[in-house]
């Protein structure tokens, strides 16, 4: 399984949730995750989409904690086994 196929199983996962899993694009600002998982309610996450096993780069990490720090969550998704956990945090407000 790659990077995309993880990416396409989160979308539908989430849209099937009734909220929708745009791709995230932030032109000069690299290291952004992927995409941006919002649920309804009001429910926000930022998702890193990595291939299995593939870790996030330094760049991103760096990105990720200073999402964190203005207090938007942040996951790693490199497995379609992690999407309902994460979409279970998100409704719940777990960051």
């Amino acid at each position: 399984m790659n990077e995309k196929q993880v990416e396409q199983k989160l979308v539908k996962a989430v849209k099937a949730m009734g909220g929708i899993c745009p791709k995230f694009i932030s032109p000069g600002t690299d290291g952004m995750p992927d995409r941006i998982m919002l649920l309804p309610n009001g429910k926000i996450r930022f998702v890193e989409v990595k291939a299995p096993g593939k870790k996030p780069r330094q760049l991103q990490v760096v990105r990720h904690e200073q999402l964190e720090a203005l207090g938007f969550p942040v996951s790693v998704l490199d497995s379609p086994e992690q999407i309902p956990e994460i979409i279970r945090e998100v409704q719940n407000g777990v960051s």
